[in-house]
């Protein structure tokens, strides 16, 4: 486990609530068909995120996929981070894009961030705790691929505390949950025994909640918005705002400053009127050529969607020449 090399110099004091910040996905490159400057937009949009939980009395909360890519990412973009999180107190876990293996290691780019003491990574071991309007609060997590347990002890953090009754506890997740407009859940929602309120990022977009006896499931969806896809037109990025009010958790969402998806996206390139339709694949790759990008998000994005008709030999020949162009 990836550990702080020295301790956090933040104020944890006169805290009032947690402010959720769901898949960032920050990058020095510009993501498939957007027009505008995504690493500048992604970071002021972090920034807004991290001044609105000061000014409210917030404890900032990740859900994971800080970074779009585990490494090799700018030191400039690096520096940015560091000043954007130092002194915040900022909590979280990480996403399946935070780390190139299956846990978090020192080659990670996030990891520089945790050494750093700009962000504590919460586990089941090592959760956050404090209080908030007269309550204690706990935060745990279960990073990318890590369980998500069936209760929380809080003998842990009850009786022989300063406090005398049970905390208040949340739970940040980074999993394929199965729910209500996700096709691709592994396992459903349940109850935790001891926690109130189970926050999920990695799914992109927002969800309805879904209650399993004390527990709420809550998924706020991706502050970024990467992809030119209906899904993401529909999306409104913003936060999850929990404020501790008489010993319980209370929600609502916060929407973050963003441009109209027609400003950030440019629009599809459409086949001409005259002569023979070329088929969708064709058109797709005029396209490409046309909205010629750094990160190749959007090839991918195109050959995921289109290849699935064609013998799957043949596409993952296609698929393996286009990581190797993109590589070098």
């Amino acid at each position: 486990m990836v550990e702080s090399l020295r301790k956090q110099k933040h104020q944890t004091t006169g805290l009032t609530g947690l402010l959720f910040i769901g898949d960032p996905h920050v990058e020095n490159r510009q993501p498939g068909f957007r027009k505008d400057d995504y690493p500048q937009v992604i970071l002021d949009k972090l920034k807004w995120c991290l001044d609105y939980a000061r000014q409210e009395k917030l404890l900032p909360v990740f859900l994971g996929d800080l970074f779009e890519k585990p490494r090799e990412n700018s030191n400039w973009m690096l520096v940015r981070l560091m000043d954007l999180l130092l002194e915040t107190g900022a909590v979280g876990i990480y996403g399946n894009h935070d780390c190139a293996d299956p846990v978090l290691s020192d080659r990670d780019s996030l990891a520089l961030l945790v050494r750093a003491g700009c962000l504590q990574l919460v586990s089941a071991e090592n959760p956050w705790s404090g209080e908030m309007n007269g309550v204690q609060v706990v935060v745990g997590g279960s990073s990318y691929r890590q369980e998500v347990p069936r209760e929380f002890p809080v003998d842990r953090f009850g009786q022989g505390t300063l406090f005398d009754d049970k905390p208040l506890v949340a739970w940040v997740t980074h999993h394929d949950v199965d729910l209500p407009g996700y096709d691709a859940g592994r396992f459903r929602p349940r109850e935790i025994e001891n926690v109130q309120l189970l926050v999920n990022g990695h799914i992109h977009r927002r969800l309805d909640p879904v209650v399993e006896g004390q527990t709420h499931w809550m998924t706020p969806g991706s502050i970024s918005r990467r992809s030119r896809s209906e899904a993401n037109r529909q999306h409104v990025p913003a936060v999850l705002r929990a404020d501790v009010v008489e010993g319980k958790f209370e929600t609502q969402y916060v929407e973050i400053p963003h441009q109209p998806f027609d400003e950030v996206f440019h629009a599809a390139v459409l086949p001409a009127g005259d002569g023979e339709q070329p088929s969708d694949f064709i058109s797709g790759l005029k396209e490409m050529l046309l909205r010629k990008t750094e990160s190749g998000a959007g090839l991918f994005r195109f050959l995921e969607e289109q290849l699935v008709e064609f013998p799957q030999p043949v596409a993952d020949e296609i698929m393996s020449l286009a990581k190797q162009v993109e590589d070098e």
